[in-house]
């Protein structure tokens, strides 16, 4: 069923899929924005956009109400309220859109820093009817179904996804069919994310320990923190606690890319950004992230964007 922002709110939803959200998620969020939608017992749905009001830590557990769930964690996708920004001095969106793949039941500490205006897409789904939605191509993905069920992935976002997730949150109820739309919807959603995961390099699935996870992350965070000049192998060696061919090859799995094409892909985003929401001009962007020769800026932000940084420009009216 669908509830909307005038029908009970997250925690009545929490409840009926058995996920315990705390009290201090409650009282440290403002909240902007809320949907919800339920398909018990395959599919439930949670969509928000949110201010953090205090910082804290939340220690998350599976749905008890959904066997087996996988969770699709859409971050900072869908566009944002800058009503809402407006209204809270210091107030920030400072994370990259991505989306994060893993079992629900995987140990996982989530951090809410003060003044971050979060928008985000929470998919908890069934292994058995994500397979069955799979169907035949479930076999290019055999890590998701196995029963120790310990992976995580990360994808960046493609335009079909963003297109679908504003579909999402922005349509008005419909007067009939309202749940079938929102489940085909959600259902398309996925197929374009699978249909980006497939066009990863096909390796052997390593199983990550917690210790696994937190160094890969610890790399990602220092490559996305320093875009204007990239850090050294040594220094993502020191902060991965790891020699460099298991850093590199654990990276891979987990963002499906290498580190430095991932870094060269982030930089570009974020350049896009520059162009995009700060009006900066081509050059500007290109010194801010550490270019000092503007045709080599032109040519990666081509090769990453589909587009020059002149013509994305011009595309967005400027």
């Amino acid at each position: 069923m669908i509830s909307q922002e005038e029908q009970p709110g997250f925690k009545h939803f929490s409840d009926k899929i058995g996920y315990y959200i705390g009290e201090e998620m409650v009282q440290n969020i403002e909240t902007q924005y809320q949907k919800t939608l339920d398909f018990l017992p395959d599919l439930a749905v949670f969509i928000a956009s949110y201010i953090v009001k205090k910082t804290f830590k939340r220690y998350t557990t599976p749905p008890a109400h959904i066997d087996r769930s996988i969770r699709f964690f859409f971050h900072n996708v869908f566009d944002p309220d800058e009503g809402a920004k407006r209204g809270h001095k210091g107030v920030s969106s400072v994370y990259l859109p991505y989306v994060r793949i893993f079992p629900s039941a995987l140990p996982h500490t989530s951090v809410f820093k003060k003044g971050t205006y979060v928008k985000v897409i929470s998919v908890f789904i069934s292994a058995t009817y994500l397979e069955s939605f799979l169907g035949n191509d479930a076999a290019l993905f055999p890590f998701l179904f196995a029963a120790e069920g310990n992976f995580v992935l990360e994808e960046i976002m493609t335009d079909d996804i963003i297109r679908t997730v504003n579909d999402i949150v922005k349509k008005e109820p419909l007067p009939a069919l309202n749940n079938y739309y929102y489940k085909l919807k959600i259902l398309e959603l996925l197929f374009y994310l699978f249909q980006s995961l497939s066009k990863r390099q096909r390796s052997s699935h390593q199983k990550l320990s917690v210790r696994d996870i937190d160094a890969v992350y610890k790399v990602r965070e220092r490559l996305v923190m320093s875009l204007e000049k990239s850090p050294t192998v040594s220094d993502l060696k020191q902060i991965a606690g790891m020699n460099e061919l298991k850093m590199r090859r654990l990276f891979t799995q987990v963002f499906g890319q290498g580190i430095y094409d991932y870094y060269q892909h982030m930089r570009m985003q974020e350049a896009a950004r520059l162009l995009r929401e700060e009006k900066l001009s081509v050059s500007e962007t290109g010194y801010r992230l550490g270019f000092e020769n503007l045709s080599h800026f032109s040519r990666v932000f081509e090769k990453h964007i589909g587009k020059k940084p002149k013509q994305y420009s011009q595309l967005l009216g400027r």
